[in-house]
């Protein structure tokens, strides 16, 4: 079945809900302006249970089918928050909130489920329970491990979950997805090195924090280039070097790393994170200096279900006509990965057409992809939960 005619007919409405969020974009779980039109919109659409301020400012709604024998309930989740990046595309409806935009397209997410719960909600030509989920702070904050810590799954009996993201430079229309790991598990690490500042003129008296800092810079790509094996992916970014002294004539007393480590296997996560702590302390036990590490492992590996993977691959393939491709494997991070650790489900991309790149000053999200992704949801749904 291509486009449901009905979301067809809604684009206006949905293209209407979208741009309003833009203008007004809100930073990790600070959504409560976005929050509040979810709620409402859910209640005026005739949701059976619409649910705030889980993980501090999701929302859920329930929308029971005509028939419910099947007991099965499915989740699909959004993501509301924008990111603090300043808006460079002289739109119309560009950001009206300093230093914040949607520059990765979550006002779209949110509006293609809003437009997908009203269309659920009228028809209800399944066999089973929805909850449509809009989660906050996938940016960075973990939001979808709050929802889930809140007891998320559980409270509503979710039993499979589905999620999405716009991809620019796939065609409108045309979707992508893989089986097994899809993003990478997205860590953090600060390093505060000490040693022993003094005068430039005199560096045999000090032990010099820049020379130490610089060289642990450059043994930690050997994490990814001598320990771990060729064919397995890893990224080791060093991507903050702060001193304490911004003098020319000053050897500093300390120095402040910061940076991510992006994987996509927990033998290659645990072995960064091992190998991190080993060269370090060389470091340090070399130069004679103090290394202390503080790793955090934030977003985990994202990984497909293989069945859910297959299924929603087939739908995406009936609703745009094409053959759904392979997606490639991708090193940014995606806190989806917290919902598809507590239950099976599967995460596709939905092309935006030629537009800048997500996170990017210039990006927006484009509205004709919105009857696609609608679409998509609407018809996991149906097909999951054939009425009768």
């Amino acid at each position: 079945m291509p486009i449901k005619n009905r979301l067809a007919e809604m684009l206006p409405e949905i293209t209407e809900w979208r741009r309003d969020l833009h203008e007004h974009p809100e930073i990790l779980f600070e959504t409560h302006r976005t929050s509040a039109i979810v709620e409402e919109k859910l209640k005026a659409f005739g949701c059976d249970e619409v649910v705030g301020k889980i993980g501090r400012t999701g929302v859920v709604g329930v929308i029971k089918g005509k028939q419910n024998g099947s007991g099965k309930v499915i989740g699909l989740r959004a993501d509301m928050d924008a990111l603090p990046i300043h808006e460079e595309t002289g739109l119309d409806y560009a950001s009206k909130t300093p230093d914040a935009m949607h520059a990765c397209g979550h006002d779209g997410h949110t509006a293609m489920l809003l437009g997908a719960a009203k269309y659920l909600s009228e028809t209800r030509n399944f066999d089973g329970t929805v909850v449509v989920i809009f989660q906050p702070a996938e940016e960075g904050g973990g939001g979808g491990r709050e929802m889930c810590e809140d007891g998320m799954m559980e409270k509503f009996g979710i039993q499979e979950v589905y999620g999405m993201h716009n991809w620019p430079g796939l065609p409108v229309g045309e979707f992508a997805i893989r089986s097994g790991p899809f993003f990478a598990a997205a860590d953090l690490f600060e390093i505060e090195l000490e040693g022993r500042g003094g005068h430039a003129a005199k560096p045999h008296d000090t032990v010099d924090t820049t020379v130490m800092a610089s060289q642990l810079v450059l043994s930690l790509q050997t994490i990814a280039s001598r320990n771990v094996d060729p064919v397995e992916q890893l990224v080791v970014s060093v991507t903050s070097f702060e001193t304490s002294s911004k003098a020319h004539n000053v050897i500093p007393q300390k120095v402040h790393i910061k940076g991510t480590v992006r994987s996509l296997s927990n033998a290659t996560r645990d072995l960064a994170e091992t190998r991190m702590g080993e060269i370090c302390a060389g470091v340090a036990a070399t130069y004679g200096g103090r290394i202390d590490l503080d790793y955090t492992r934030n977003y985990p590996v994202m990984v497909n279900s293989e069945e859910q993977t297959e299924f929603a691959a087939k739908v995406a393939e009936s609703v745009s006509g094409k053959p759904t491709e392979e997606a490639p494997l991708v090193m940014g991070g995606e806190d989806f990965a917290f919902m598809l650790e507590e239950r099976p489900g599967a995460y596709i991309v939905v092309g935006n057409g030629d537009t800048a790149m997500v996170h990017h000053p210039a990006y927006n999200f484009n509205d004709e992809t919105s009857p696609s992704g609608a679409s998509w949801w609407a018809e996991i749904v149906e097909q999951r939960m054939p009425a009768a």
